[in-house]
């Protein structure tokens, strides 16, 4: 298994406004390192998101690689990509999105549920996340009921409910106060640490973005190194191209299922009914 999961090349990425064009991504290149942690800052409109969104398959680039645990994801079907989203990618974006008619057990245990684990297990499993998000005693709220913190470490919870290889966070302290955002920081990292994933962190926040082992700054769609502020350029060659199939078996025992897709989905809540 390699040593890295994602590699970026000669990433383009550019938007049409009117008669101009806004190059967003010009020529990114970077490396991950499984299991590490990296951090992107930049001013507003820099493309963070957009770099984030390539890498999770909810964007595409105009042209460049992007390659995921071996496997090329830029030219994946939509049906491949869903698969890519649900099971390899954790996500955290900067408002929690949990569904308010479910608690917060249930919001975490959703994803895996959905992707066919059994409920008792997905449960359990859900449960482990949340206590390690120090929220054992809040799994039966409702959003309505938590503080937005709290409410974001259930989003934390959820992004590793599925096991996945990497986890990719937007602004994920972007709606807290200073207390909370470092709390939210400190288990999105130790998080990540225990079970063994590897983090990509856009924030604006420079103590979220100093925790990560690897700095980079986005400006004039260029990724430069926070040490050296240097174009990153990778040497030629890299990994190789594969299918959606993951290299090996992930960390731990949690196994959410297979990763073709068109398999069977559970349902979920029909309305007035229970899970």
């Amino acid at each position: 298994m390699s040593d890295v999961l994602v590699c970026v090349r000669d990433l383009i990425k550019t938007y049409a406004s009117g008669t101009e064009t806004l190059h967003i991504l010009q020529g990114a290149e970077f490396e991950i390192k499984r299991g590490s942690s990296v951090s992107v800052t930049g001013e507003s409109g820099s493309g963070k998101s957009t770099l984030l969104n390539i890498l999770g398959g909810l964007d595409r680039a105009d042209s460049g690689s992007v390659m995921v645990g071996g496997a090329e994801i830029a030219g994946l079907s939509e049906s491949a990509l869903s698969v890519y989203r649900s099971r390899r990618v954790g996500f955290i974006f900067q408002f929690h999105y949990l569904l308010k008619d479910f608690t917060a057990l249930e919001n975490v245990m959703l994803p895996a549920y959905i992707a066919g684990v059994k409920k008792k297990d997905a449960l359990e499993h859900a449960r482990l996340l949340l206590q390690d998000v120090h929220l054992e005693d809040r799994l039966h709220h409702y959003p309505s009921q938590l503080s937005g913190g709290e409410r974001q470490r259930v989003a934390v919870a959820r992004s590793l409910v599925n096991d996945p290889d990497l986890i990719l966070a937007d602004e994920p302290t972007g709606n807290l106060d200073s207390q909370n955002s470092a709390l939210v920081a400190e288990l999105l990292y130790a998080g990540a640490e225990k079970w063994g994933k590897t983090l990509m962190v856009v924030t604006h926040d420079k103590g979220v973005a100093e925790r990560a082992e690897a700095r980079y700054t986005l400006a004039g769609g260029i990724l430069r190194t926070v040490e050296g502020l240097e174009p990153v350029k990778l040497a030629t060659g890299g990994a190789q191209t594969g299918g959606l199939e993951p290299e090996g078996s992930q960390a731990g025992a949690w196994e959410p299922g297979g990763w073709e897709p068109g398999g069977s989905q559970t349902g979920g809540r029909e309305p007035g009914g229970s899970l």
